[in-house]
């Protein structure tokens, strides 16, 4: 039990620490779209990123797949790059939009999943199970990101209803803010 809960805090503080800007932008993208009723959508479009990024750890971890971490870092900002852009150019299709954002999340999710590998190979022995680490990890970051969007959501909510923003201008401003912060991490990273 002691090892599910070192893991579990490992998974929210990996989503809810200050060092986790990459992927709160990338829960901001993909969820901006989204209203405080669409909720549960937003569950399943999270829950997606999850088993994405959860897919792609374990194979990390069984040393099944394994991609040089600059490689990685680069392309994590530049999935939030895509994510925003599509949310900018697609805004007047909401619901083009926002089916697309499921496949976003699983397939961005296999490769956030990558950024964590290097270290959680290093963290479980050779001899230990990945279960009980892989499933306490997965379910601090789907208890995190559920705290995030759920703050996210209130946020638009009141934006939305009570300063009664409009939902395109919403969409197209925090779209461009995550679009700018996470294109500035991309060229940072560049891996040449």
């Amino acid at each position: 039990m002691q090892d599910f809960l070192f893991y579990l805090n490992l998974g929210w503080e990996h989503i809810i620490s200050l060092d986790a800007l990459d992927h709160q932008l990338f829960v901001l993208a993909l969820i901006a779209v989204y209203s405080y009723n669409d909720w549960k959508k937003v569950l399943i479009l999270i829950t997606a990123f999850t088993i994405g990024h959860s897919v792609t750890l374990a194979l990390s971890i069984l040393d099944i797949i394994r991609i040089n971490s600059a490689w990685v870092e680069f392309l994590i900002p530049l999935t939030i790059v895509i994510t925003s852009l599509d949310n900018i150019l697609m805004k007047n299709k909401k619901q083009t939009l926002m089916r697309a954002n499921y496949y976003l999340a699983l397939v961005f999710g296999l490769i956030h999943g990558m950024g964590f590998a290097n270290t959680a190979r290093v963290m479980i022995a050779k001899n230990q199970s990945i279960a009980i680490p892989l499933l306490g990890f997965n379910i601090g970051l789907e208890l995190g990101q559920v705290v995030i969007v759920f703050a996210i959501l209130i946020l638009l909510f009141i934006l939305l209803n009570i300063v009664k923003i409009n939902k395109k201008d919403w969409i197209l401003f925090v779209s461009s803010g995550v679009f700018a912060l996470s294109l500035k991490m991309t060229l940072e990273r560049i891996p040449f």
